[in-house]
């Protein structure tokens, strides 16, 4: 399942009501993405993202349908958040559950790493005396992604 949302999320109500009396699942692994204090030695105030609605979610579901086809899980999710955001705050989650370990903690790095790079998000940060900063693509992202090509 896929969720894009101006909202913030709560990752345990989140695991709840995806392995919620379903006993084929014998793994979880959950990441969440926070807003940080600093970027490339830069400190941040906060976070803004953008994205395109329609093609957002569509590229989101080609990610967590790939996941799918590679690995034997139960269950996944992917939320995503856009709009304002401070410090501390969550911006993504990914859940992925399976019956093992080992296809819930690859499905939930191959997801983060393919995120990072495929899903159409713009952040722009903000510091302390308002000047605003474009993010731009890290190639370290790049190559997490391609590894699992």
């Amino acid at each position: 399942m896929v969720i894009v949302q101006e909202a913030t999320f709560d990752t345990g109500t989140e695991i709840k009501h995806l392995t919620d009396r379903n006993t084929q699942i014998g793994a979880v692994v959950s990441f969440t993405g926070l807003v940080r204090d600093f970027n490339d030695g830069s400190a941040i105030q906060s976070l803004t993202l953008e994205h395109y609605p329609g093609m957002t979610e569509k590229e989101l579901e080609k990610i967590e349908t790939q996941a799918l086809e590679r690995w034997d899980l139960t269950e996944s999710l992917i939320i995503h958040r856009y709009g304002k955001m401070d410090l501390g705050d969550p911006i993504v989650l990914v859940i992925t559950a399976s019956a093992h370990r080992k296809d819930a903690f690859e499905a939930a790095a191959f997801l983060m790493d393919w995120l990072k790079t495929k899903a159409p998000f713009w952040k722009l940060e903000e510091n302390a005396s308002g000047n605003q900063n474009w993010v731009s693509e890290r190639s370290s992202d790049i190559d997490a992604a391609e590894e699992w090509e």
